[in-house]
């Protein structure tokens, strides 16, 4: 009964003016273009937030590892340019004595230890490194060493550089 009403006042209508067809591609075009830019930048705001966190965690993490040995060092020897390779060194409370050195490896700072002269135990501290001398630097004056590191993560104009500075006191020869 109500299709019949309905087939009765619509009698005159076949189907959609190609202005109504036209006008509902343009607006559902629009959303898609809209929804479409709003999903691109939301990948790529995540892409660089990610970067930035690996960046930043490598960048902490050699920090943290180089204060950790600079701390119980009576000697500290910068070499080279930037400082790199930065050799660490200290006696033990039992006479044993311990060397660390950390050096740039293209972009990987490794971290080489070794206790009374054996063999050195060599791990990866972190990568991304921007060996670039001005980028990642150690120098040992007055009494102070200060570590400048620079990790940098993904290619060209999306690349996300992290520097941090850290001033470390090692401790007095005995």
């Amino acid at each position: 009964m109500i299709f019949r009403k309905l087939g009765w006042i619509m009698k005159g209508q076949r189907g959609f003016t190609l202005i109504e067809v036209i006008a509902a591609l343009a607006i559902t075009g629009l959303i898609g273009v809209g929804v479409s830019t709003a999903t691109v930048q939301v990948l790529n705001q995540s892409a660089r937030n990610s970067d930035y966190t690996t960046a930043s965690g490598h960048t902490m993490n050699a920090i943290y590892w180089i204060s950790r040995d600079a701390h119980v060092s009576q000697t500290v020897e910068p070499n080279g340019a930037s400082g790199f390779p930065l050799t660490l060194s200290w006696t033990e409370w039992d006479n044993s004595e311990h060397e660390v050195t950390y050096a740039i490896d293209g972009d990987k700072l490794r971290r080489n230890y070794s206790v009374d002269g054996g063999g050195p135990n060599q791990t990866l501290v972190a990568q991304y490194i921007n060996s670039v001398s001005e980028n990642t630097t150690c120098e040992f004056t007055g009494g102070v060493l200060m570590i400048r590191v620079t990790t940098t993560v993904g290619d060209g104009t999306h690349a996300i550089s992290v520097a941090k500075v850290r001033k470390i006191t090692p401790r007095p020869g005995l």
